[in-house]
């Protein structure tokens, strides 16, 4: 297959100051969790989008001195000398494929606590650190001004040692301290960085001006710029002050990286900002104003919707962080004419919630992310059949598909027997709900390259019991049946069933899926405290119900911080009507009424009327065939449950074990070999 002409000005190479991208894909800088910890697996990671055919491949932000720095987040670090070393071994891993490597610099100010180095941070005026660390910020003096610039210069000159071709200077997502000096409700100096616009802009412009006398003859200088923070006037607006910075500065950087803030609005779930470009409205003027080239970003998976950016003058080169990360190969599969293989990314964020987390990169789409150095995963390849065994995979949910695939990858003769007419179990149930319609895309992409498989047979409507599948006589068997919600209120908060709730109809995620009918009143116990509660109080709502959600957590779906949507879920239920309440438990039930008690007081409780109670809690392992089958183990060469047959948990974690367990069929090797490979540092 060859490229679609249409999309050939994705290809051409677009000029950034002294160096040339050979193409209009650019990763631009995104958190892995890998960084000055993991050294070896953070080369590894960009490397594989070099190969995938993206043009610019960028790090994380890079900490440029111990005052201000993100422990426990590991992000890169540029302190001193010591550190080149390890950052060179991710430009030569990039420089490898032909691709520019960009580094972003990064002094985060008042938003780094400063956890290790125990440095009191400092922004343009004293103020509470970000969070809800008990600390305070000093307001920086003109001597730590001149120290700031420094710095930069100095990081800037390390970055072009270790081999950057582009080096990033940073005011975005409000975590920068250029940033936090661009804004008036930081910023409330009367010298001549405060004040006025131009005062406010001072400093940006004087860091900008540095690192290119310091570098730029040798690399371009990117800048990294939030136009707007979709917060009105408490804010930069693209339309004010946000533009009048741009024409400020416009020619001195060599390209203008611009997105919107905070974080929670720039990588945006797809629950809350569904469609491609999403970003336009507020940075389509940038390149109005500026001569340089712009990249920009919005969940961009189609190649019809990066064409449109360029040729519209919107953007010269297209931006991504998440696509990339689903897919390190969607450059390379445009070039050959082959979209149809693109893993396109769901927006669930759950790569951002490892960030959050303070632990290496993970993608539900993608399930090789953050492995390429730990177990030598790669997202195109995988090690050809051991044996010319079959292999069954009972069940065709997330694991099942992703098991199915691999497996027929390695080029094994794969029989999938779902028990349902559809395939997908799980994401096609959940990608009907609000706001969750992207995570069909985990079973359309499977589903797609799995019927184009001639060594993959698919039975729909094929529920097999134990003693079938012993007839069948198939050497290995995946057990991939899924989960199924408890409807006995046992959760994080309640580890035994509560009582009396044997004698109630009790509904479940599962019931509400399958359509069961609501009745009035809708009473819902979360539990869960990931998407599911909530997203059910909004289905529950728009079909007229009046609802109320109950929550032994002091927010709704708290887990949801960690993907950047906790703010959004709560301000959409309660904009809905749903009556929300926090910081109680379950303690009595009754037909038609339950008594809710504080989670502190047990004594403070209230009495709530329902006509449906919906259990949002934990699941059950639908693993009754695995357990049957246990007692033919000597039958088979491998008998094995996955996903959430195994332990239910995330979409990510399921299509992870299904992906792990292709991996590794026949292997002969330790299950738990591939996890003890570290990266161990060397004692000087």
């Amino acid at each position: 297959m060859a490229r679609d002409p249409r999309y050939d000005i994705l290809f051409e190479p677009v000029k950034i100051g002294p160096v040339t991208a050979p193409n209009r894909f650019y990763q631009v800088p995104h958190c892995n969790v890998l960084g000055h910890a993991r050294p070896r697996a953070e080369a590894a990671n960009r490397a594989v989008k070099a190969e995938g055919g993206w043009g610019v491949i960028c790090t994380q932000e890079v900490e440029i001195h111990p005052s201000a720095e993100l422990a426990p987040y590991v992000e890169g670090r540029l302190w001193d000398d010591r550190d080149i070393p390890q950052h060179r071994l991710m430009t030569d891993a990039v420089h490898e494929h032909g691709a520019l490597a960009g580094i972003e610099l990064c002094y985060n100010g008042f938003h780094a606590p400063n956890l290790y180095s125990r440095i009191a941070p400092m922004a343009p005026s004293a103020m509470p650190v970000h969070g809800l660390n008990p600390a305070q910020a000093r307001a920086m003096s003109k001597r730590d001004i001149a120290d700031l610039r420094r710095w930069h210069v100095e990081a800037a000159k390390r970055s072009r040692q270790a081999g950057y071709d582009i080096v990033y200077v940073y005011a975005g997502h409000n975590m920068t301290l250029l940033q936090h000096f661009l804004k008036p409700q930081y910023n409330q100096r009367s010298d001549e960085y405060g004040g006025s616009l131009e005062n406010r802009v001072r400093l940006t412009r004087e860091v900008l001006l540095d690192v290119k006398e310091a570098v730029g003859q040798d690399c371009a200088v990117a800048f990294r710029f939030a136009t707007d923070e979709l917060i009105g006037p408490d804010g930069l607006q693209a339309e004010s002050e946000g533009r009048d910075i741009v024409a400020m500065l416009a020619e001195i950087p060599d390209l203008w990286d611009v997105n919107i803030s905070d974080w929670s609005n720039d990588s945006s779930s797809a629950r809350f900002e569904p469609n491609e470009g999403y970003q336009e409205p507020y940075t389509a003027f940038v390149k109005t104003l500026t001569s340089k080239p712009v990249v920009g970003v919005g969940r961009f998976t189609s190649a019809d919707a990066m064409v449109s950016q360029i040729k519209r003058g919107v953007l010269d080169l297209i931006g991504a962080a998440r696509p990339s990360i689903a897919d390190p190969f969607l450059p390379s599969k445009i070039d050959a004419g082959r979209i149809d293989e693109i893993r396109e990314c769901i927006g669930c964020n759950i790569c951002v919630a490892q960030d959050m987390l303070a632990a290496p990169i993970r993608c539900t789409q993608n399930p090789t992310q953050g492995e390429e150095w730990k177990q030598g995963w790669h997202p195109e390849r995988i090690d050809t059949a051991a044996s010319d065994d079959a292999v069954l995979v009972v069940g065709a949910g997330p694991a099942g598909l992703e098991c199915a695939l691999q497996l027929a990858n390695r080029g094994y003769a794969v029989t999938l027997a779902e028990a349902t007419e559809t395939l997908g179990g799980r994401v096609s149930r959940e990608s009907e709900l609000p706001g969750m319609s992207s995570y069909a895309r985990v079973r359309d992409y499977r589903e797609n390259l799995l019927r184009q498989k001639p060594n993959v047979e698919i039975y729909l409507g094929n529920r097999l019991g134990a003693e079938e599948v012993v007839d069948l006589g198939i050497p290995h068997v995946l057990v991939a049946t899924g989960s199924s919600w408890r409807r006995d209120g046992v959760g994080r908060q309640h580890a035994f069933p509560l009582a009396g709730i044997e004698a109630l109809n009790i509904l479940t995620p599962d019931d509400i899926m399958h359509g069961v009918p609501l009745g009035g009143r809708v009473l819902i116990y979360d539990d869960d405290h990931y998407f599911m509660g909530s997203t059910l109080a909004e289905l529950c709502r728009n079909q007229g119900h009046d609802v109320c959600l109950v929550t032994p957590e002091s927010r709704v779906s708290v887990w949801t911080e960690n993907t950047l949507e906790q703010g959004k879920i709560q301000a959409r239920v309660l904009s809905l009507g749903v009556v929300v309440i926090c910081s109680h438990q379950l303690v009595e039930l009754v037909e038609g009424e339950a008594t809710i008690a504080n989670v502190y007081r047990a004594d403070l409780q209230q009495r709530l009327p329902f006509d449906s109670l919906l259990m949002v809690t934990s699941r059950y392992p639908q693993d009754e065939l695995y357990q049957a089958l246990l007692a033919f183990e000597d039958r088979f060469k491998t008998l094995r449950s996955i996903g959430d047959c195994n332990a239910p948990g995330t979409v990510a974690a399921a299509v992870y074990d299904g992906h792990s367990a292709a991996r590794y069929l026949e292997s002969g090797q330790d299950y738990y070999a591939p996890l003890f490979a570290r990266e161990i540092p060397a004692l000087d």
